[in-house]
């Protein structure tokens, strides 16, 4: 057997290697195009304008409808996206972290009283109303001028179950009397979450108005773009008996579960209890393989990192 390679075989010759290095350049400017596309895409979505304002809170607020029918919420030009919502369809979660938020739903039973601190574009109470009619929702949103969009654009509608509260989110949780079985926090402004929205003080109010058997669901930018990301669950960590992450599949998101009590849920049982759920209330996907796919136990730099206090707010962190 002649293991030889044929005379010049191994040594292109240099008209080959630049014909070589000119193919490869433009694969790699295709793929970067692309990126660039995609990237603008998820950032600034085109169609058409439907509303554009400023509020006392957000500097901007933009409603934007594709071809699609698909309505987006933005807060600033450069901002992220708050919501997307597909109008008389609540199941059509659009944004990737929306789809993986309801775990909590798995991990406690049917619960009887919800609040969700963030209103955007509505698309988490309406997906929760639509499933659990019965159930008292209450949202919190400070800015009212995110509330008349969310009714104008993006057809949130209060009834006697489900109610909307103009307040700031940390006030509603620190003056509340009656806990609830699953509290959502998702509350961003164009850039992160507020930084009083994360201190050991405030999660400590919050652990007081969940039942004792309830979920804390809450939706953190990841350490890419988050400065604060591990400080942010280790105060978690600090002040809850049981705390998990759920990584987002192909986001920078990170779903929190945080637990008051210590259930010692494992990645194989709310995977079961998650799609279980999914199949009783007839999701269009299944949440379980959303979890057995980012269902984790927080890392040691997660651990480790410094406890936010009020007192100790870095200064260039997010506004209040």
């Amino acid at each position: 057997m002649n293991d030889r390679l044929p005379e010049g075989a191994g040594c292109p010759s240099a008209t080959q290697r630049k014909r070589t290095m000119i193919n490869r350049t433009r694969i790699y400017v295709g793929f970067a195009v692309c990126l660039v596309c995609l990237a603008a895409g998820i950032a600034a979505p085109r169609g058409k304008v439907l509303f554009e304002g400023k509020s006392e809170f957000n500097r901007s607020i933009k409603v934007i409808e594709d071809a699609e029918g698909l309505r987006t919420l933005m807060f600033d030009s450069n901002g992220d996206i708050q919501s997307t919502v597909k109008l008389g369809d609540p199941d059509r979660l659009e944004l990737r972290y929306t789809r993986v938020m309801p775990v909590a739903l798995a991990a406690v039973g049917k619960p009887k009283r919800i609040l969700i601190v963030g209103l955007g574009g509505g698309s988490i109470p309406n997906f929760l109303h639509k499933h659990y009619p019965d159930t008292h929702i209450d949202v919190v949103d400070i800015d009212p001028l995110v509330v008349e969009v969310a009714k104008k654009y993006f057809a949130f509608r209060q009834d006697k179950t489900l109610r909307v509260h103009v307040a700031d989110g940390r006030a509603f949780i620190e003056k509340c009397k009656k806990p609830y079985d699953i509290i959502f926090l998702d509350a961003y402004g164009a850039d992160d979450i507020p930084y009083a929205l994360a201190t050991r003080e405030f999660l400590q109010a919050v652990r007081k108005a969940v039942t004792g058997k309830g979920v804390v669901a809450t939706n953190l930018m990841d350490r890419s773009s988050n400065r604060l990301y591990d400080s942010m669950i280790r105060t978690y960590i600090d002040v809850f008996d049981e705390v998990h992450v759920v990584d987002v599949q192909n986001s920078g998101n990170v779903i929190l579960l945080a637990l008051p009590h210590k259930p010692k849920l494992t990645r194989d049982i709310l995977a079961r209890q998650a799609s279980k759920l999914s199949r009783e209330k007839k999701l269009p996907y299944n949440l379980g393989r959303l979890v057995k796919y980012g269902f984790r136990r927080p890392d040691k730099k997660e651990k480790s990192a410094p406890i936010l206090l009020d007192k100790k707010k870095p200064a260039s962190s997010a506004k209040d």
